[in-house]
């Protein structure tokens, strides 16, 4: 998934409308409107550094003749005190896109900090590490932008681009054979090509799924590692199979060397903690 400028000036502003409304008064009141600066992006935090691109987009949005002298790209390693780029403009605009540009930039490099850190554990295997749907909502492109810049693959973005039938879908539906008929016509009556992952819960499901077929991904939710084994030599190379539930940057290889193709972290999102960046005027 590429992110479109489109979908970053939509959120920009959407960002304005919450933030700045009728104007940045702290910056009207003692800033002239006329006034050029210069700032910088001192990294306060070692970690996986995200959002670069970003920055340049929403200083931009805020004043398109500003410029960013770019010291360091997104992916790249920082330590604490490296300096991430310059940034030169109208000194109000820089103030406006100040509190966006960190919030985004911390966020960001945080996920990528622990996508990258999962996503090192596991570079010798075949597995590749996925992020999930538990994400900020309206920050979601950006989170899974970060995923990728940390080196993890993006799972399905939405309820739209892939199906995937957990547990509730198949006891609503009536079943796992029910439900997968019931998505096979659905798919063939609407012309939809849409891939489908379908959510066991234990070996029997594992069984009645493969004997039903029709399915592009197994997941297996919170099997122990041995009954992971077992699944992956039941489903040989049939289906995509992917590791999910409770995974941790610990538990991560583990599961992995059980021989899935994926593992997939909603702990890529959605618990961690921002790394301090900050905006420092240079005079």
């Amino acid at each position: 998934m590429q992110v479109s400028q489109q979908e970053i000036h939509e959120f920009i502003k959407l960002a304005i409308a919450e933030d700045i409304k009728d104007g940045d008064h702290s910056s009207l009141a003692c800033i002239p409107d006329n006034v050029t600066k210069k700032a910088k992006l001192l990294v306060k935090e070692d970690g996986v550094l995200a959002g670069v691109t970003l920055a340049k987009e929403i200083f931009h949005f805020f004043d398109p003749n500003s410029s960013l002298d770019v010291f360091m790209n997104d992916g790249d390693e920082m330590k604490i005190g490296d300096v991430a780029f310059h940034v030169e403009g109208n000194a109000q605009s820089i103030l406006k896109a100040e509190r966006l540009v960190l919030n985004c930039m911390q966020r960001m490099s945080a996920i990528a900090t622990r996508t990258k850190q999962v996503a090192k554990t596991l570079e010798d295997l075949k597995t590749e590490v996925l992020d999930t749907r538990k994400t900020t909502p309206l920050l979601r492109f950006l989170e899974k932008w970060a995923v990728r810049i940390g080196g993890g693959t993006n799972h399905r973005f939405g309820l739209y681009d892939m199906i995937m039938l957990k547990d509730n879908h198949i006891d609503y539906a009536g079943g796992i054979e029910a439900a997968i008929s019931k998505t096979n016509a659905y798919l063939k009556k609407y012309s939809k090509e849409l891939k489908i992952e379908i959510e066991t819960r234990n070996l029997e499901e594992v069984k009645e799924v493969l004997s039903i077929g029709n399915v592009d991904r197994i997941m297996l939710d919170n099997f122990s590692y041995e009954d992971i084994k077992t699944a992956v030599s039941l489903i040989g190379d049939n289906y995509e199979t992917e590791a999910s539930g409770g995974i941790t940057l610990e538990t991560a290889r583990s599961y992995a060397e059980c021989g899935v193709d994926y593992v997939s972290m909603g702990a890529l999102t959605h618990s961690v903690k921002n790394l301090d960046l900050s905006l420092k005027a240079i005079n």
